[in-house]
């Protein structure tokens, strides 16, 4: 019942900055929680951040203090702000919805395509 597709990936330098969107179909979006993860050539999926639907946050350790995550219930759009980023960012980035807000992406209903970051050094 939910498509998801991801936008604002790209290449930037070290130290820079970039903004990640998901826009979702469908009318319930503000009922999901709604993850990001990432994968990086070689390395398994790993979790990124999250948030719920009362705008409960969840961050990996890694990114804490760079990374921000926000939805906007109107636009049935969840974002990722990432900032301060880093060559070990560089991964294919997902957004993902579910009923709650787990850090176990095989808990999650609905996937994006993904979208591309590359950071440079």
């Amino acid at each position: 019942q939910v498509q998801l597709v991801e936008s604002g990936g790209g290449l930037v330098q070290a130290g820079g900055s970039l903004r990640l969107s998901c826009a979702a179909s469908g009318r319930s979006f503000s009922s999901y929680a709604m993850g990001w993860f990432r994968q990086a050539p070689g390395k398994e999926r790993e979790f990124v951040a999250a948030i719920s639907r009362y705008n409960s946050k969840d961050f990996l350790d890694s990114v804490k203090g760079r990374f921000s995550i926000s939805r906007d219930n109107a636009k049935n759009t969840v974002y990722l702000q990432m900032n301060s980023l880093k060559p070990e960012d560089t991964a294919v980035y997902y957004c993902a919805a579910g009923p709650l807000m787990w850090r176990d992406g095989r808990r999650y209903d609905y996937w994006g395509q993904g979208t591309q970051v590359t950071v440079s050094s």
